[in-house]
C-alpha cells in the first residue's frame, strides 16, 4: 500500500520539470493522483513578494522544487520589467516554507542547482553565502536538502544534523552520450578542467573503465581581472590525448571560456574528439563564442542535464545535448518518501552497465 502523504510544490521557475516528476512519480506508484499542490506567487508594484498555497498541505511530506538559477523569470517593478536572480529564488522558497506555517508533516527542499554553491567556503573578509543559507533553510524547519553536483558537497558541514542528498546526474547524460556517440574505452580519456573537478573526472573515468587526466591552471595571482587571477597557462598531468576521444567534465558550465581554452590546449596536444560534460549548462555570457568554437572543430558536443534554465535557441543548438532528468528525480523523490534505501540512486552506473554488455565491451 502507498504512502498518501506526498505533495510537490513547484515553484514557478521550474514548472516543466515539475510536472515531468509528477507525472513519473504517476508511473512509478501506477496511479492517476495528482501529487502537485497549486501555490500564487504575487509581486507588488515595489517588487515585495507573497506565496499563497492554495490547497491543504496539513501533515503532508512535502517537497518544494525550485530551480534558482532561472533567469528567464521576470516581474514589473517600479513599471520596468526585472529578471529574477538567485537570491529572489531563494527568498520565495523561504516564503513558502513561512506559507506552510508549520502544518507540514516534513518539508525538503529539492534545490538541482545548489543555491551559491561557488560561494561554499571562506577566504579572508568575504561572504559564507552557500552555508548561511542552509542554516537559514534548517532554522525554518526544513527537514532536508535534495541537491545535484554539489560544487563542493562539504558544505553540507554547515548543516550537520540534516539530511543533504547529493546526487550525480551523469548516468542520465551518460545514456544519452552512447546513445549518439561511438564509445571505444581503449580510445577514450576523461580529463578534469582543473583540480576542482577531478573527483567528478575520476568517478566517471571509473565507471566507463578509462584513464584519466588533469589540467593545471596557474593564475597570476598578483592581478585581479573580472573577479578572479588571470591564467598564466593550462599545465596538463596525464597519458597522451593524441588520437583521443576526450570527454571534459565539470559541474557547471558559466561563460564556458575556461571549458573552450581546455579544449584548445587539448586539440594542440593531438586529441581527436572533444566532448563536454556538465550538470548545469549557464551559458551566463550568450554561446556564440560556443558556435564559433564548434565550427572551428575545437569540441564536438556539451552534453548537460535539464535540471536548470536552458534558452529554447542553445537546446535547438546542434552541438548541445540536455538529459531529462525528471524519472531520476522522481525516484529519489518516491524513495525517500517511502522510507527506502537511496544508496543504489546516489551514483547510479547502470547507463554504461547496459551498454558494455549489449557491445561486450570489456572482458573481466
Amino acid at each position: 500500500m502507498e504512502k498518501d502523504d506526498l505533495c510537490l510544490i513547484v515553484m514557478n521557475n521550474c514548472e516543466e520539470l515539475g510536472l515531468k516528476i509528477n507525472n513519473e512519480i504517476k508511473k512509478i506508484r501506477k496511479t492517476e493522483k495528482n501529487f502537485l499542490v497549486p501555490i500564487k506567487i504575487s509581486r507588488f508594484n515595489d517588487g515585495e513578494g507573497k506565496v499563497n498555497i492554495l490547497e491543504s498541505i496539513r501533515n503532508k511530506d512535502v517537497y518544494i522544487i525550485s530551480d534558482t538559477h532561472n533567469y528567464s523569470i521576470t516581474y514589473k517593478m517600479y513599471d520596468f520589467i526585472h529578471h529574477m536572480s538567485p537570491d529572489e529564488h531563494l527568498q520565495d522558497i523561504k516564503r513558502t516554507i513561512l506559507a506552510i506555517m508549520g502544518h507540514a508533516k516534513s518539508i525538503k527542499v529539492v534545490m538541482p542547482f545548489l543555491y551559491s554553491s561557488r560561494q561554499h567556503r571562506r577566504k579572508s573578509r568575504e561572504s559564507l553565502d552557500c552555508a548561511a543559507a542552509l542554516q537559514e533553510l534548517k532554522n525554518l524547519g526544513v527537514s532536508g536538502i535534495i541537491t545535484f553536483d554539489a560544487h563542493d558537497p562539504n558544505v553540507q558541514n554547515a548543516i550537520p544534523t540534516l539530511p543533504f542528498d547529493n546526487f550525480y546526474a551523469t548516468n542520465d547524460m551518460l545514456k544519452l552520450f552512447l546513445k549518439n556517440e561511438e564509445f571505444n574505452p581503449t580510445k577514450t580519456l576523461v580529463v578534469s578542467p582543473d583540480t576542482g573537478a577531478m573527483d567528478r573526472a575520476r568517478w566517471l573515468a571509473d565507471i566507463l573503465r578509462v584513464d584519466v587526466g588533469m589540467f593545471y591552471k596557474r593564475r597570476d595571482i598578483s592581478k585581479i581581472v573580472n573577479g578572479s587571477n588571470p591564467i598564466v597557462a593550462h599545465e596538463y598531468l596525464g597519458s597522451s590525448v593524441k588520437g583521443k576521444s576526450i570527454i571534459v567534465v565539470d559541474d557547471m558550465l558559466a561563460s564556458g571560456s575556461s571549458m573552450l581554452d581546455v579544449a584548445g590546449e587539448l586539440k594542440k596536444r593531438g586529441a581527436k574528439k572533444i566532448f563536454f560534460f556538465t550538470t548545469f549548462a549557464l551559458f551566463t555570457t550568450g554561446c556564440e563564442v560556443f558556435d564559433k568554437a564548434y565550427q572551428n572543430n575545437l569540441f564536438d558536443a556539451v552534453y548537460s542535464t535539464n535540471l536548470t534554465y536552458i534558452p529554447e535557441d542553445i537546446l535547438n543548438k546542434e552541438w548541445f545535448y540536455a538529459a531529462d532528468c525528471s524519472t531520476y528525480l522522481a525516484k529519489i523523490i518516491d524513495n525517500l518518501n517511502k522510507g527506502d534505501s537511496i544508496s543504489n540512486l546516489i551514483k547510479d552506473n547502470s547507463a554504461i552497465t547496459s551498454y558494455k554488455k549489449e557491445k561486450n565491451l570489456y572482458k573481466d
